[in-house]
């Protein structure tokens, strides 16, 4: 327990510090100085990221969980780990006036830029809360969709998170989540890593594991619907072949 409040101490400190910079300049990774075309090559379009507030595209993420997430009109969605909103907003154009978007974090650094960024820009039907995704402050049963971008496997207690996130599910909802998985075992000073956590590496699970994970949570119909090999510069020369992004969809 004492080390699960350590990282979650150290990962709340590191991402309050990357909100007050803007990007995702962190010692485990060389600094990027093309945050757009570094979110390019997680999936997003030049349309989406042109669409969004250009504060909202930190550097961010591992994926692109609205691409496949098929959002509909009138949704209500729940995004895990929202940073500065970026996955909010797409959503929130896909599910329109009608629909909501509610973007929790744990990081009041993150929540503040996110709010700032709604505010300014419009964004009537999306709202920002501090909260722990292992303990969601939204009652049972009360969103259709749930979507995350390289966000759970900076939780310590994965199974928790996706007890929550079936909790607050509504029958017949789905989960869109992007996240890193390992292929095979990591050093053992990755894994002690503080950094290595904060730069979502240490907490990573193997892929079958995390798959496993999700279905002792509830789900069913748990499958991986898309995946490609990770790398960032900078990134220790033994984990490329080590870590794998992985878009899983899952049912309630």
């Amino acid at each position: 327990m004492k080390r699960e409040k350590e990282i979650k101490e150290f990962v709340r400190d590191r991402y309050a510090e990357i909100a007050s910079q803007g990007s995702s300049c962190c010692p485990s990774c060389a600094c990027p100085t093309d945050l757009f075309g570094q979110a390019k090559t997680m999936g997003y379009s030049g349309q989406e990221l042109g669409s969004v507030p250009e504060a909202a595209v930190m550097g961010l993420g591992c994926g692109n969980p609205t691409a496949l997430a098929e959002l509909k009109e009138g949704e209500i969605v729940l995004d895990l780990g929202s940073g500065g909103g970026l996955d909010a907003f797409l959503a929130a154009r896909r599910v329109g006036e009608s629909g909501q978007v509610i973007g929790v974090d744990i990081t009041e650094e993150m929540v503040e830029r996110a709010r700032r960024n709604a505010s300014r820009y419009g964004y009537g039907n999306v709202e920002f809360r501090v909260g722990e995704i292992e303990n969601l402050p939204l009652d049972d049963d009360s969103v259709d969709v749930i979507i995350s971008n390289c966000v759970i496997n900076l939780s310590p207690d994965k199974l928790a998170t996706f007890k929550e996130a079936f909790r607050v599910l509504k029958a017949g909802g789905r989960i869109l989540i992007s996240d890193l998985v390992t292929e095979g075992e990591l050093p053992e000073d990755v894994r002690r890593s503080f950094e290595a956590w904060a730069a979502c590496i240490a907490g990573a699970l193997e892929k079958q594991e995390y798959v496993d994970t999700i279905r002792r949570a509830g789900f069913r119909d748990v499958s991986v619907v898309a995946q490609h090999s990770y790398a960032e510069p900078g990134m220790d020369d033994r984990l490329p072949e080590k870590i794998t992004s992985v878009q899983v969809k899952a049912y309630k």
